[in-house]
């Protein structure tokens, strides 16, 4: 049994739980049996259920009372898996204490409890020598993207249609000060909003009727098919797009989102614009002198969806 434990929230993110929603897919198909370690949310309750996956709801934050050690015996865990960043020393030990042959798995984990991982799986990270754990394996070639993209891959020419899509919940209403720019430089989108943005007040005091509010689609992957030019976050978002055929012009909502950013704008498949904070904002002037088919070619040709099974080789044969 495969135990995933994941945080997600307005303030902490939903990609977390997009990632491993790809990864849980994925290991049923392997005929094994994921269960997740969640936070009690209601949009993480609905996504789980609507997606037929199996979980508990669990207190994240009290290691100290040893609640692993329940559900270890419980759902007779073999695998681990830790997709929030930070997995303290406690938590680990919790984990790695009671049976030594469980095996313990962190994504993208700069925790101390990182370092008694057994495999840190960081397709995130570029060059950072602080990554800790008994093996590290780093890069896009295990970056999770959705095996969905495969389907809707389509070689972009031109800009006709542009799509704003920042996050399940976007912390900081990055989207507003978007909106504001299209507005300033007359540029049309249709605006992608999660399900747990909290800022739609704002966002329809602002809104103008050339902007169409999407709320809700069933495959956001599906969706990016439709357009030509995306403006997202520094996740994963941008990767998957980029997969996808689809450039992006990418703001960091966080400080780490930042060299996701600037990665992608080195391999010229998407154009990073700063940190939220500080946007460059002569790029939405600029939209008509971007290289499209040639930002939309070189990702698709260095980005791919095979990272799943490349890790689970990793983790039951490495």
């Amino acid at each position: 049994m495969f135990a995933i434990c994941i945080e997600a929230s307005h303030n902490k993110g939903m990609g977390h739980l997009f990632r491993m929603l790809n990864f849980a897919r994925y290991l049923k198909k392997q005929n094994e049996k994921p269960i997740f370690f969640v936070n009690n949310n209601d949009h993480v309750k609905n996504i789980l259920k609507e997606n037929s996956l199996d979980f508990e709801i669990v207190d994240l934050e009290y290691s100290q009372t040893n609640w692993e050690l329940q559900y270890i015996k419980k759902h007779n865990i073999s695998h681990w898996i830790n997709d929030r960043l930070d997995t303290k020393e406690q938590h680990a030990l919790n984990i790695k204490n009671y049976k030594k042959d469980v095996k313990l798995i962190t994504f993208d984990d700069l925790g101390i409890g990182a370092q008694y991982s057994d495999i840190n799986i960081c397709g995130l990270f570029f060059n950072n020598n602080q990554l800790k754990g008994n093996k590290i394996i780093k890069g896009v070639d295990y970056l999770i993207l959705n095996k969905e993209i495969d389907k809707f891959k389509r070689e972009r020419k031109d800009i006709n249609n542009i799509l704003v899509t920042l996050g399940g919940s976007d912390t900081y209403a990055v989207t507003i000060k978007i909106l504001k720019f299209l507005i300033k430089y007359n540029v049309k989108a249709n605006i992608h909003i999660g399900p747990s943005f909290d800022h739609k007040k704002e966002l329809k005091k602002n809104i103008t009727d050339q902007y169409k509010i999407i709320t809700y689609v069933p495959s956001l992957i599906e969706e990016f098919y439709k357009y030509d030019l995306a403006i997202t976050g520094g996740g994963v978002t941008p990767f998957e797009a980029n997969a996808s055929g689809l450039p992006c012009i990418i703001v960091a909502n966080e400080l780490f989102e930042i060299q996701n950013g600037k990665f992608l704008d080195k391999n010229q498949s998407s154009k990073f614009i700063g940190y939220y904070e500080n946007i460059q904002e002569s790029i939405f002037e600029q939209f008509n002198y971007l290289d499209i088919n040639y930002m939309s070619i070189k990702g698709m040709n260095t980005l791919d969806t095979k990272a799943v099974n490349r890790i689970y080789e990793e983790i039951v044969n490495g």
